[in-house]
């Protein structure tokens, strides 16, 4: 498929009602597989696009912000025809189905938000990246883990590095008391990534919005427990 001129690999399992998953950064669709697998078991038809940069899809050709990934969604989902739906997005692609959900409230079903990338504080160690990233060539091994650890800046090349550091910067929290969707938050209780008491704050902010701990994992919920993230979310799929 091509939206505005961007190639897009993406998988489709089974049939129903549509299940639209949103990946993080540096996922693909072929590591939401299992969890694909066992939603489409439960009648929904499952819809896992490599999001621009990512997978086997193309990179954008300039560097995207949020907002930008947003209105690729709404191109891809008008291609597909999907008018309403339910949404999934994990880490980044968490913060992507929320700010898409205030963009294009009336196409969404219901908001399942998992370790979901919404709050983003300014810290010393962003603006140190974003300064380094500037203004310095950092070539020697050490220093580039010194600087760069836990980032994931070192994984990615030319445009997706400006695109990287766009996204790091915008901060949902501000705007989360606005999400009307029906939401489910999903999170793992090691994940330390995007920390459990982020899943506590955007529990607080989206009004009625339902909370699901899942004991014992980390950030990676669709790897590390994917029969437990499959059946939280289908329990509200009722």
């Amino acid at each position: 498929m091509i939206i505005n001129g961007i190639k897009i690999n993406y998988r489709i399992i089974g049939e129903g009602k549509p299940f639209l998953i949103l990946h993080g950064w540096g996922s693909c669709s072929d590591k939401w597989q299992r969890v694909g697998d066992l939603l489409a078991q439960k009648g929904l038809k499952v819809i896992i696009p490599d999001l621009p940069g990512f997978g086997q899809s193309e990179k954008p050709k300039n560097a995207w912000d949020i907002d930008d990934y947003c209105d690729f969604v709404e191109e891809f989902t008008k291609a597909l025809g999907l008018d309403k739906f339910y949404l999934l997005g994990h880490s980044f692609g968490g913060a992507l189905a929320a700010k898409f959900s205030l963009k294009f409230p009336e196409k969404i079903d219901k908001l399942f938000l998992v370790g979901a990338a919404v709050i983003r504080k300014k810290t010393f160690k962003n603006q140190l990246l974003k300064f380094i990233s500037r203004f310095l060539k950092i070539k020697n091994p050490f220093l580039r883990k010194l600087f760069y650890r836990k980032s994931d800046y070192l994984s990615v090349r030319r445009i997706m590095k400006e695109v990287y550091l766009k996204i790091i910067k915008e901060d949902l929290s501000g705007i989360l008391s606005q999400v009307r969707a029906p939401t489910i938050i999903i999170w793992g209780e090691k994940d330390n990534i995007t920390p459990l008491s982020d899943a506590y704050k955007i529990n607080n902010k989206i009004k009625n919005s339902q909370l699901e701990i899942i004991s014992g994992v980390g950030h990676n919920l669709h790897l590390e427990a994917p029969e437990e993230l499959g059946g939280r979310a289908s329990q509200w799929l009722l």
